[in-house]
């Protein structure tokens, strides 16, 4: 964990992340927008990459996922899914352990 400084001079401890999360995304994907919202909520390590206009990354994307739709979603090794799968997870109270994993 790191240690912030407070306004008022208390260190307080900010929780960061560890693992990199991995997102294909579009730039015109409301559920793109609401994965990424939570994720930066979060504090992750995001590296998204954007299939728009590339369909040689959509496709390594159909590959590794066995889906077609964004946005798919890789917390280190683990295929997390979509935004509904991804919302699933934080509801559960999941994800926190999984990202810090």
């Amino acid at each position: 964990m790191e240690e912030q400084q407070h306004a008022f001079g208390q260190k307080i401890e900010a929780e960061t992340m560890s693992k990199t999360v991995v997102m294909y995304s579009s730039r015109f994907c409301p559920f793109c927008f609401r994965a990424k919202a939570l994720l930066n909520s979060k504090s992750v390590n995001l590296d998204e990459r954007m299939v728009d206009g590339d369909p040689a990354l959509r496709q390594k994307m159909m590959q590794e996922s066995g889906r077609h739709t964004v946005p798919q979603i890789w917390v280190g090794e683990t295929h997390v899914g979509g935004c509904d799968d991804l919302l699933v997870l934080d509801r559960a109270g999941k994800l926190d352990d999984l990202l810090a994993g």
